[in-house]
């Protein structure tokens, strides 16, 4: 019994963390339509207005003492270094193919355990090594190095995961003392203002069809976003994160159903190896104290 009370948390943070993947690959595909005639900035614009529009009620609902925090520098910091990677994601989106740029996407899990230990220091085991290479050996496979792995956008992609790497660390450490609603909202609200500034040379007016895709997409980020946060929330980011892997397997298949977007061996190679890191750090494989 002490051995399932231990490991239930981390089953349910599994759970959270894997349908946060699904309703990301679904603002994939959102993103990807709207990019056909909408500019990045719009993209990014949109899906943290839309998530600050969401969280109003609920905050007049809470009352103003909700958001009070004397974790302002750290909601800061998350909600800066997460916009850098939204940009930077978004821009993937829109020009390879949904599962190429879900790898970089999500390629962040690479990163997660060396910051954890770093900035939270919590213990990195040698199967959570294990996991983070194999997974860093799946990227690999599907980002296609024999077509230039270090090119201009292959550069935004894994900076854009570094900074996600740092996003959600620093997620893992606010929800020692913030509760997930208002970690989303202060993203959303600094983030919104923020990616303000480039709209006031790029706003235009917007057709029904794009404003159906923009606003589903911030619908669908900000629920993942609520998802990824109680996940982090129950279980340490090391432990965890290899699941974010999962939304590649996702957008493969949105990419194959909407694009016929096959994959090739090579990024099946790739697909295999990143199931083993995710059985890796599984609950079945962790070990407890």
């Amino acid at each position: 019994m002490p051995i399932v009370g231990q490991r239930h948390p981390i089953v349910l943070a599994i759970a959270c963390l894997t349908f946060s993947a699904f309703l990301f690959s679904l603002m994939g595909i959102c993103i990807r339509y709207a990019s056909h005639s909408v500019d990045n900035y719009t993209i990014v614009f949109f899906r943290n207005w839309v998530g600050l529009i969401l969280f109003l009620p609920f905050i007049f609902r809470q009352g103003i003492d909700f958001v009070k925090t004397d974790k302002i520098w750290m909601h800061t910091w998350r909600s800066v270094i997460g916009l850098a990677a939204m940009y930077g994601f978004f821009y993937a989106i829109a020009h390879l193919e949904l599962s190429n740029a879900m790898v970089f996407t999500y390629s962040s899990p690479i990163f997660i355990p060396f910051i954890a230990w770093l900035f939270l220091k919590e213990r990195i085991s040698m199967l959570m090594l294990c996991a983070a290479a194999l997974g860093f050996i799946g990227v690999f496979f599907v980002a296609k190095p024999d077509q230039g792995l270090l090119n201009l956008m292959s550069v935004v992609g894994i900076v854009s995961s570094l900074c996600a790497a740092m996003a959600f660390v620093t997620v893992r450490a606010l929800t020692q003392t913030e509760p997930p609603e208002r970690i989303v909202f202060y993203f959303c609200l600094i983030g919104a203002f923020l990616s303000g500034i480039p709209m006031l040379w790029v706003w235009r007016p917007y057709k029904l069809e794009e404003l159906f895709f923009l606003i589903a997409a911030g619908l669908l980020a900000n629920v993942s976003q609520l998802f990824m946060s109680h996940a982090y929330r129950l279980a340490p980011a090391g432990q965890i994160a290899p699941i974010n892997y999962v939304a590649i397997i996702f957008a493969g298949i949105w990419g194959f159903l909407l694009w016929n977007e096959l994959p090739d061996v090579h990024s099946l190679i790739g697909f295999g190896f990143i199931l083993l890191a995710i059985f890796l750090c599984s609950p079945f494989m962790q070990k407890t104290k």
